[in-house]
């Protein structure tokens, strides 16, 4: 596969400078370098982003994740290796990234179970860090930028 032009954000340095400060703005805030890796690469297998599938599954793999975890992190609901947090953070940007595909786009059963485990700090870099990996999605796909380059 070849790419259709460059990712936006590089032709846009300013667009990339303000990608890259949203994502280190959830970071240290309540949520676990570890977790952000598992929602960004479990929203980019939903978005079809072999981009970002690609360089996610090796971020997880180089901060130490399981063969176990990565593997079935698209089938979460049905693996016994994520806690419950894990899940409720999983199932949230699910449904965020899955907003057109239903009604009710984040339930409030969906949105209960996030609060359980996360103060509102930690669910604000949540929603930040599932919006952030949507919008890398979109430019990549759009763009059909190929697996295993690298952006800036």
């Amino acid at each position: 596969m070849q790419a259709r032009m460059p990712n936006p954000a590089i032709i846009h340095n300013d667009a990339m400078k303000a990608l890259f400060a949203l994502h280190k703005s959830t970071q240290g805030k309540g949520i676990s370098d570890h977790l952000l890796h598992l929602i960004d690469l479990r929203v980019s297998q939903i978005n079809g982003c072999s981009f970002c599938v690609d360089m996610h599954a090796r971020e997880c793999r180089q901060a130490g994740e399981s063969d176990e975890r990565l593997f079935a992190v698209a089938v979460w609901r049905e693996a016994p290796w994520f806690t419950d947090a894990e899940r409720a953070a999983l199932e949230l940007a699910e449904a965020v990234t899955r907003i057109a595909d239903r009604g009710d786009a984040v339930s409030d059963e969906v949105w209960a179970r996030a609060c359980a485990h996360y103060d509102e700090a930690a669910l604000a870099s949540l929603l930040i860090a599932i919006a952030n990996i949507n919008v890398w999605n979109r430019l990549n796909v759009a763009t059909r930028q190929p697996a295993g380059q690298r952006v800036g």
